[in-house]
């Protein structure tokens, strides 16, 4: 698929947009956008920068790239305002840490009164890369942390985990379903749609303390599997702002 087909895909990928509104957005005539999706014209270097800011994706990959596979199970990708919240964190290194660490939690919960709370309960995590060649290729470790998002106010009868607490941000978020379907290939390939959008939109990846650089969701809805993963956004960028840290539901 070339040029033409990835407009034809994204355009429904965002909202069934027509020929029309993409035209009105780019600033040319209907009969214009027919001709680049019949690969009939091309548009000039302005316009594929406008078209990559508006889709998300690079230009190479709207030139090159068949978009079109990852629509079962790729969202658009839309920056949102994540409110503050203190999240009480824990790091697990083993050959299975999303196991062990869900395990380690679900007990804490318990201990800590924080299960017994009603309303939902929503956990996030993220890899941990601070782990050694020789614990990685010697005994199969790999790290990670999660952590339970506290209600506020919320005081923990034990200790066990470490708490943390972060102030409001703006993070790019997409959303993959079914993600441990092929997760060593639709879960990174979300993170590189996330850095491709940052560096398309002007947007500047923060490796500072005060904020998490990302962290992942993973819920259910209606009978399906879906991850979330969120990658903070510098503030300098001009993406598509959603005030909200909701799940698509």
């Amino acid at each position: 698929m070339k040029l033409g087909g990835n407009l034809q895909y994204l355009r429904k990928l965002h909202g069934n947009m027509t020929q029309e509104k993409l035209a009105e957005k780019m600033g040319v005539s209907r009969q214009t956008v027919s001709k680049w999706e019949t690969d009939e014209a091309t548009p000039d270097i302005d316009k594929l920068l406008e078209l990559s800011k508006l889709f998300g994706c690079t230009i190479d990959a709207l030139l090159k790239e068949d978009l079109s596979p990852q629509a079962d199970y790729y969202s658009p990708v839309t920056v949102v305002t994540v409110p503050a919240f203190t999240l009480a964190r824990y790091v697990m290194i083993s050959p299975q840490p999303e196991d062990d660490i869900k395990m380690y939690l679900d007990h804490w919960a318990q201990r800590s009164g924080l299960a017994a709370l009603p309303g939902e309960k929503r956990q996030i995590g993220w890899d941990f890369p601070f782990v050694s060649m020789e614990q990685q290729n010697r005994f199969g470790l790999r790290g990670y942390v999660a952590g339970w998002i506290l209600p506020e106010g919320f005081l923990p009868k034990c200790p066990g985990v470490e708490i943390y607490r972060q102030e409001t941000t703006r993070y790019a978020k997409i959303t993959v379903h079914d993600p441990f379907r092929a997760a060593f290939e639709r879960i990174p390939k979300g993170y590189k749609r996330l850095l491709e959008y940052l560096g398309a939109n002007g947007f500047k990846e923060n490796h500072g303390t005060e904020f998490l650089g990302c962290f992942e969701e993973v819920y259910e809805k209606d009978g399906e599997t879906y991850m979330d993963i969120y990658m903070h956004a510098d503030c300098v960028g001009k993406g598509n702002l959603h005030t909200d840290f909701s799940r698509d539901r």
